[in-house]
């Protein structure tokens, strides 16, 4: 069973809808004893890190998540937010993450970018694969995915970065550290790319 986290943030019942629709069963859950019985989990977010990180630290749920991930190896997918919280900071606000992936979280650089791209990166874009990883099995570098941002994270281990997405340069869209995997997109509502993601997210072993 695939628990997704309540923790009082993120499109939880899109999330759910998108996994019914794939045939996979899911639980939207703010239970320890069901998380502690899942065989997969899903961290959802929208809106500010701070926030995000305020609601997942007062909820009473970081240390059954923490063990699930770290000692029984529970794979886990951060969605958008929850990807972002998975690292230590964020220049978005002063609370801490969860410093599960090295590297931190950075508003777009307007100096760096072109006129015509504006903040939030809105809208579809495709990725650029860095390497094979299950998460992206049946999935190419033009497979499209709906994203609403305007911070991305930054890896200190490029080897991290499973996949990249330009809008005015490049930012790590899909990223992996053994069991611990996330998007910076919305699969649940990225129609057929986003059914086929979470397919293979609930195939990972």
């Amino acid at each position: 069973m695939i628990v997704i986290i309540n923790y009082g943030i993120g499109n939880l019942g899109s999330v759910k809808n998108m996994l019914k629709k794939a045939g996979i069963d899911s639980l939207i859950s703010n239970q320890t004893s069901d998380i502690a019985q899942a065989d997969k989990l899903i961290l959802p977010g929208v809106g500010a890190f701070d926030y995000g990180a305020v609601k997942l630290r007062n909820s009473g749920l970081e240390t059954i998540i923490r063990d699930k991930v770290f000692l029984d190896h529970t794979p886990i997918l951060g969605l958008c937010l929850g990807m972002q919280l998975f690292f230590s900071t964020s220049e978005e606000g002063e609370e801490s993450g969860l410093g599960w992936i090295k590297g931190k979280v950075i508003r777009f650089d307007f100096h760096s970018m072109e006129k015509t791209h504006k903040i939030p990166h809105m809208g579809w874009n495709v990725l650029e694969i860095n390497k094979s990883h299950p998460l992206l099995n049946g999935l190419q570098n033009d497979s499209r995915f709906y994203f609403v941002h305007s911070y991305h994270v930054t890896c200190d281990d490029v080897s991290n970065i499973v996949a990249s997405t330009n809008y005015g340069y490049k930012f790590p869209s899909v990223v992996a550290h053994d069991n611990i995997m996330g998007t910076q997109f919305h699969p649940e509502k990225s129609h057929k790319f986003g059914m086929k993601l979470l397919q293979n997210f609930s195939d990972f072993s």
